[in-house]
């Protein structure tokens, strides 16, 4: 029997029949200005072919430094449409990161906004040499060429390259945000995102007439989960240069903003400015939280001030996702949810053993959205593998969690953030969700110490928030209401924590500032 041939289009595809079908609709709108379909096809494919007449290959790297705006949108979705790789990095990363990242990846061609040229410049000399192809949204010269002249007169259809990709062909590398040593590269392919962003669009409520808000660095994979679900769906991408929590609660009122993913600490603050000037948020539809853990206070704050609710998101970039939707979220508050559409979860002990229900162990979770694995890093994918008895291959989270009897799953904490004291594991984010309870704590970070007694022992990190606390009188307090096994040997004011440009806390760099105060 003859048959009609079987379409699995991928991205870059996906995306140009959106500019034919959807020519007419909004696709990216930044700052004053506005491209529709027609216009962000035809602008990614002059990239694209601008970056292969300059002998940019697909599978090439591509590195991309750049300020959030309409010209790091055209770089990355430009070096989609080439079946290029493109390498964001994080603009707050050192140099030395920068340098190193870049090496790792092998790029062949940098595209740098015009406030990351001289950075960049100066940097010349250490970045690897298969570097052939210096773009900047500035002038030319100097080794530079300009955006405007590389995209200038090139044809606005989709390349051929990009209709003849392997699935399996690398499409992007996200680093990890390690703050020590060489960072991570997580490589996605382009069937992997294809199929990540389908799964997610579903989770996440995308749609034809989604317009969504990203504040947070396109390099983020959180704004790789709102960017591909919204253009994946045929809908708008609203783009804010950096995040304002007035900024965006105009954007919902006034621009028809629909969607967005954020962090907590941004979703603090966009409270405490609703609790300051109200605004209309009944046209918000969908929003995720991610990236750090979410509170039962934050997050019971955010269903009483937008009648949507919210999708507690937590994941990995390397493939693990699980979501809580709205309407479970009543009596799981501490709950992150179920896995993905397709995808299986498991908690296993130190021993590998599945655990039971209830049980605390580390998470691990297989499916199609999974990575095919770190680049260049063959030894941590080993270290990342989970084979079960029937020999299938699991991802570990180095996350440790619990599944209750209904099947959601609960985060206790980071495994190697576990704190052993007297034979006992104590969890740090058990401490920390109490100590945010109390009104004179804006924020707290638990870490392990040595203790001479018991090996490690609690010690406490709190930004008060206000001036005049009295740091013994919260330590009193917390160890009131703390199991014995939990009780801090210390509490110390502080600034501020430090965290990531996703609101990660980064307990590494507490343990190498604080983890050597020993106690009895």
């Amino acid at each position: 029997m003859d048959r009609f041939p079987s379409l699995a289009p991928l991205l870059p595809e996906i995306l140009a029949l959106h500019g034919k079908w959807r020519a007419p609709n909004p696709a990216v709108c930044c700052a004053d200005k506005t491209l529709d379909w027609a216009a962000f096809c035809a602008a990614n494919h002059r990239f694209a072919h601008g970056l292969l007449g300059r002998g940019i290959a697909p599978g090439d790297r591509v590195g991309v430094i750049m300020g959030n705006g309409l010209p790091m949108v055209q770089a990355l979705f430009g070096t989609l449409a080439a079946g290029a790789v493109s390498v964001p990095l994080n603009l707050s990363v050192n140099d030395d990161a920068v340098v190193a990242m870049l090496t790792d990846a092998g790029i062949r061609a940098l595209v740098v906004s015009e406030d990351q040229q001289p950075r960049l410049a100066a940097l010349r000399d250490r970045l690897p040499e298969s570097l052939s192809l210096w773009l900047t949204g500035g002038p030319a010269g100097d080794g530079w060429d300009s955006l405007d002249d590389l995209c200038a007169g090139q044809p606005e259809t989709l390349p051929a390259q990009a209709l003849a990709l392997d699935p399996e062909a690398p499409l992007n590398i996200i680093y990890s945000s390690g703050t020590t040593g060489l960072p991570k590269g997580i490589l996605h392919t382009h069937r992997g995102r294809r199929d990540w962003a389908y799964d997610l669009a579903i989770a996440l409520r995308y749609h034809g007439a989604a317009r969504t808000l990203l504040t947070i660095g396109l390099y983020s994979n959180i704004s790789w989960v709102a960017m591909l679900t919204t253009l994946l769906a045929g809908g708008t991408l609203v783009v804010h240069e950096r995040f304002d929590a007035g900024a965006f609660l105009d954007a919902v009122e006034r621009e028809g903003v629909t969607h967005t993913a954020m962090v907590p600490i941004q979703f603090q603050r966009v409270i405490a400015e609703q609790r300051e000037r109200p605004r209309d948020l009944s046209g918000m539809h969908a929003m995720m939280s991610c990236g750090s853990p979410l509170r039962e206070g934050l997050k019971r704050d955010i269903f009483a001030a937008f009648p949507c609710g919210i999708v507690e998101l937590y994941g990995l970039t390397e493939g693990i996702i699980t979501t809580l939707e709205p309407e479970d979220a009543q009596g799981r508050w501490d709950s992150v949810g179920r896995p993905l559409i397709g995808t299986d979860i498991a908690i296993i002990g130190d021993d590998d053993r599945p655990c039971g229900s209830g049980e605390a162990g580390e998470i691990v979770s297989r499916g199609r959205i999974t990575m095919p694995g770190y680049w260049n890093r063959p030894e941590v994918n080993a270290e990342a593998r989970y084979v079960d008895d029937k020999g299938d291959v699991w991802l570990r989270s180095g996350d440790v969690g619990y599944i209750d009897g209904e099947g959601f799953l609960y985060i206790v904490d980071r495994k190697k953030d576990m704190i052993l004291s007297g034979g006992q594991n104590i969890y740090p984010q058990d401490i920390e969700a109490l100590l945010v309870t109390h009104p004179a704590i804006e924020d707290a970070g638990v870490i392990a110490a040595p203790s001479e007694r018991w090996g490690e022992t609690p010690l406490a990190l709190v930004v008060p928030a206000q001036p005049g606390i009295d740091a013994g009188e919260l330590l009193a307090w917390a160890n009131g209401e703390l199991g014995r096994q939990q009780r801090l040997a210390d509490l110390l004011l502080v600034d501020e924590l430090p965290r990531n440009p996703n609101g990660k806390m980064l307990k590494r760099e507490l343990r190498e500032r604080y983890g050597d105060r020993r106690y009895a």
